[in-house]
């Protein structure tokens, strides 16, 4: 098999169906690909609906298949389903393409993606300039994170985070052309077998958020780069699965894998010297916040929730 499309669902079937037809349209060039949609342990009736959907379509069902996941491992777990069927099956994909169930490929989208990483047998993942669905570019291309861009972030200030720039985890302004970047968010990328023979799948203890910036790091020390490829587009609702846009509260799996992840990558003591890079200084910028009358950008209890968790591991 040359591509594996996965489309993963956490209930929004109909908008991971709308997805799957964009992702459909855009493998029509590629003969030898497939689209395989996950159903995430929903507990509601996606399922049905998915494999419903993907019948009254009248896709032929080698082209496209709905998976059911037997639990709700989270993004990468649900991910690894479908890449850990493929890859042990007869016929494994030369490249895996993760798509979120609430992005939409324009027509030449994946066709662009997999050229790229056969033109440039060196680059091990590669992904898409996002837009919203008004137009607007989204901030999909990143550096790893580090206890500077803690600094930058937590204090927030316009001096500070020139002087810091190269730190800064977004990449500001989004690059106007295909280049080189640490990582990507997963809506739209894709990934070279080789690259997970060499690295393996998602690690599965990230529930949500930090498993594509992990993914890229160990590609990344294992000699794959990844590339930000400009001339791929995908629009991109955002948050329709995560409700990340309305957060009463920052959820206790985005602390747990930040935490994971800075404990994996760089140790327990670079953990703790992030935490209180961050507290330290988001404690300046509430301050001056407050002295400002500004509003707080943070879901509410945010600092007093970060500040209990990196001190006693509980959100």
């Amino acid at each position: 098999m040359k591509l594996q499309v996965v489309v993963l669902n956490f209930r929004t079937a109909p908008m991971t169906l709308e997805a799957v037809a964009s992702a459909h349209r855009a493998i029509a060039r590629i003969p030898s690909a497939r689209i395989d949609v996950v159903d995430n342990d929903s507990g509601d009736d996606s399922l049905e609906v998915l494999r419903r959907g993907v019948l009254d379509a009248g896709y032929d069902p080698e082209r496209v298949r709905v998976l059911a996941s037997p639990v709700n491992g989270g993004f990468g777990a649900g991910n690894n389903v479908a890449i850990r069927d493929a890859m042990a099956s007869a016929d494994p994909p030369d490249f895996v393409y993760i798509l979120n169930s609430d992005a939409f490929p324009e027509d030449d989208a994946i066709d662009v993606l997999l050229a790229f990483l056969e033109a440039h047998p060196e680059a091990g993942l590669a992904g898409s300039a996002i837009h919203g669905t008004d137009g607007v570019p989204h901030e999909t291309a990143f550096r790893f994170p580090s206890v500077w861009s803690e600094i930058e972030s937590g204090l927030a200030l316009g001096v500070v985070s020139k002087l810091l720039a190269q730190k800064k985890v977004p990449i500001v302004p989004m690059p106007s052309e295909t280049r080189r970047v640490d990582w990507l968010a997963g809506a739209s990328v894709m990934i070279r077998k080789k690259v997970l023979e060499d690295i393996g799948l998602f690690d599965e203890t990230f529930f949500l958020y930090f498993e594509e910036t992990d993914l890229c790091r160990r590609a990344h020390l294992a000699g794959w780069p990844t590339y930000y490829v400009v001339e791929s587009k995908v629009a991109h609702v955002g948050s329709a699965s995560t409700g990340m846009k309305k957060w009463k509260r920052i959820p206790g799996y985005w602390l747990d894998s930040r935490a994971h992840y800075f404990r994996k990558n760089h140790g327990e003591a670079y953990l703790a010297a992030t935490n209180v890079a961050f507290a330290l200084t988001n404690a300046t910028f509430r301050l001056r916040r407050r002295l400002q009358g500004k509003p707080d950008p943070h879901p509410p209890r945010f600092y007093r929730d970060f500040v209990k968790y990196s001190f006693t591991n509980k959100p």
